[in-house]
């Protein structure tokens, strides 16, 4: 699948403006040192906690600042967005907050968590026949009946600058840090942070089992794959965004990707070690440092990007 010709014209000002634009409304999240990882991985470790971001991640950041650069008409007529978890609670929460109505397409096999957490946030949820293929059609669908406006979870500049505020956070807070990682699902956190970043190292880390973005990146062009079988459901996209990979490919130094047993193993020994509750995709920087996918040779910032934890799934 190659990228069409889009011209993504988002820069530091972008991000600091979205800044100072959701700040009435988001956590500034905490930037925690790691004795027992810094000394683990032999480079001094900071971990930015998206997972205490509210409603449990950093997706809200991207979805407030979409929605509060709607204009009046569009608020009324409310959004729809699709997404697998933490991008349906972003979009639900913040237009509970505005007041703006909200229907959230999700897939049916969606951690019932998330379904439930975005439910309580107030928004209409739609799953009948819905797969992760079908999500992004069956939303459009729904928008084009309702006047609804689609607020899109990656492939958007409203979103891409929005996300790449927690990186803007950790710079400001630790101008030393030298390099940042952070999940890659659709690439709208990975491509606000290589932006926010600054010009320091970044790196993306996927599941093993849906290394769509690792592939593009070392093919130079976007590679789709059918819906992945991973314990990170937060990274299950079939595909990049085109405008998130224009900026991946230009400031990102390197994309890897981690198995899911490593990926568990290491979720469990971080949160025993840092009492935090962190979902398997918010551990993708984490296990990809433990296991040597990555090698930084200065202070590290990793980006821990939700805490939506099915916990079922330290019981296997």
């Amino acid at each position: 699948m190659s990228s069409p010709n889009i011209s993504t014209a988002i820069d530091l000002a972008d991000i600091r403006s979205a800044a100072s634009r959701i700040a009435p409304y988001i956590h500034r999240t905490p930037l925690l040192t790691s004795r027992s990882l810094s000394e683990r991985l032999g480079v001094e470790v900071r971990l930015k906690c998206e997972n205490l971001q509210r409603a449990g991640s950093f997706k809200i950041r991207g979805a407030m600042n979409a929605l509060l650069q709607l204009d009046d008409a569009q608020r009324r007529s409310g959004v729809v967005a699709f997404s697998s978890g933490n991008h349906a609670q972003g979009v639900a929460l913040a237009a509970k907050l505005l007041g703006i109505p909200a229907t959230i397409v999700m897939p049916e096999n969606s951690v019932q968590s998330k379904v439930e957490a975005t439910l309580a946030y107030g928004a209409g949820v739609v799953q009948a026949g819905v797969t992760s293929a079908t999500r992004d059609t069956v939303a459009r669908e729904i928008a084009e009946k309702t006047g609804s406006a689609v607020i899109p979870p990656f492939d958007d500049e409203r979103i891409i600058a929005g996300q790449g505020t927690a990186t803007l956070e950790i710079v400001e807070e630790w101008p030393e840090v030298e390099s940042i990682i952070a999940p890659l699902g659709g690439g709208g956190l990975l491509s606000g942070t290589a932006i926010a970043a600054d010009g320091r190292n970044v790196y993306g880390v996927e599941p093993a089992a849906g290394n769509d973005g690792e592939r593009s990146f070392r093919s130079g062009k976007i590679v789709s794959i059918d819906p992945p079988q991973t314990i990170a459901d937060g990274a299950r996209t079939l595909a990049i965004g085109h405008r998130n990979f224009e900026i991946i490919r230009a400031r990102v130094r390197d994309v890897v990707s981690v198995d899911d047993d490593v990926l568990l193993e290491t979720l469990k020994w971080v949160m025993y070690r840092t009492k935090l509750v962190i979902e398997p995709t918010g551990a993708l920087g984490l296990a990809a440092l433990v296991a040597g996918k990555i090698k930084p040779r200065g202070p590290v910032a990793v980006v821990i990007s939700g805490g939506n934890l099915d916990f079922r799934l330290l019981c296997d």
